[in-house]
């Protein structure tokens, strides 16, 4: 299982990356459950590029917070490309002074419907500058087993296994495409 320890450092790294940047981010979490946003909150001094976090865990709270359609929660579903990069539009969109937004959804079981135990979907928005409502929107989709050490590992490790895998993943790719924007000016 991935150690608090390595999540923090990874938490870090995009702490030093929007520093550098001196971008502002919001995030938009749902199989996370906030677990994104509490890992950055645990660096002293994130409070001047972290702009907040939208913890829609439910699909009632992903359609009246970020405005997703129930039509696309019901086709295809939360757990999506499409609902993923709307989440990240939205948040960005609901986040003025935001640069970026990442989002997370998924299914991280137990009780995950065919075909989607351990699928997470990501997505990042970056606001272009001076066009308030243009993005650019890069999504990803991850699939995470168990990390069963033997067989005894229970269905809740195994939840908070894929978490911590799902928080770590988010973390590092958005620190990469902070890190690969150069010296674009967004």
């Amino acid at each position: 299982m991935i150690e608090q320890k390595r999540l923090d450092e990874a938490a870090k790294k995009l702490f030093s990356a929007l520093e550098k940047k001196h971008f502002k981010i919001v995030f938009a979490e749902s199989c996370t459950a906030g677990l994104v946003t509490a890992t950055l909150g645990r660096i002293v001094g994130i409070s001047l590029y972290l702009a907040g976090s939208f913890v829609v865990y439910q699909n009632a709270s992903k359609e009246k917070w970020l405005g997703i359609s129930r039509e696309l929660l019901d086709n295809p579903g939360p757990v999506s490309e499409d609902t993923a990069e709307l989440m990240a539009r939205n948040a960005l969109e609901r986040t003025p002074h935001a640069d970026l937004a990442l989002s997370v959804t998924g299914h991280l079981g137990p009780n995950a419907p065919v075909g989607l135990d351990g699928v997470v979907y990501f997505a990042v928005a970056i606001r272009e500058k001076h066009r308030s409502k243009s993005f650019v929107v890069s999504t990803r989709r991850k699939e995470f087993e168990c990390e069963q050490s033997d067989t005894s590992t229970s269905e809740v490790d195994c939840r908070i296994a894929r978490q911590k895998q799902a928080v770590l993943t988010a973390i590092e790719w958005v620190t990469t495409i902070i890190a690969e924007d150069g010296d674009r000016d967004i």
